[in-house]
């Protein structure tokens, strides 16, 4: 079955085609919500909400571009609506700070997908959502601003204490391998 014809049968509601979409997009877009969530379980209601929002409202495709980039955003923004709920909290910093740290070339050489993933999962909220928006998925400062409801200057200064954080931790940890 094409994509084409798995799409038509899920806006018909035919259940077998809504079960191959699931079998499809739910491990890719679990993954998405694991790094928005604090645990899995948080990413497991995530990914129900988006994935109940995609079923309602899939007949909105207009079959322009990627579906799963479709599906992603579809996931991804009922992420942002969950964790605003928790009224995640960010902070402002001055923009000129340029007191980055220096990352030595061998800090990388060692630290796997999965290694690089949980050191993500541990940033605090704030930083973690904006460096998987801009990071991973590429909004701009200014999307993520209008998404989250914040300035771009807080999106930009969250991103430089989400990626100082990570290189410390990555740094630590090889401190601890040498």
């Amino acid at each position: 079955m094409t994509e084409y014809e798995l799409i038509k049968g899920c806006i018909k509601q035919d259940a077998k085609c809504q079960r191959l979409l699931f079998e499809q997009m739910a491990g890719k877009m679990l993954s998405v919500c694991l790094r928005y969530a604090n645990d899995s379980m948080e990413a497991e209601d995530m990914l129900q909400d988006g994935l109940v929002r995609v079923f309602n409202n899939i007949h909105q495709f207009k079959f322009e571009g990627s579906f799963e980039g479709w599906v992603r955003r579809v996931v991804v923004n009922c992420a942002l609506k969950h964790l605003q709920k928790k009224r995640i909290q960010f902070s402002e910093i001055k923009e000129n700070s340029n007191d980055g740290l220096r990352m030595e070339s061998y800090a990388f050489s060692n630290l796997g997908e999965e290694d690089l993933m949980k050191l993500i999962s541990q940033l605090p909220d704030g930083y973690r959502i904006v460096f998987n928006l801009n990071i991973i998925e590429g909004y701009t400062h200014e999307e993520i601003g209008q998404m989250l409801n914040i300035q771009a200057s807080t999106s930009r200064s969250q991103l430089v204490k989400a990626r100082k954080m990570l290189q410390y931790q990555i740094l630590q940890l090889q401190k601890i391998a040498v």
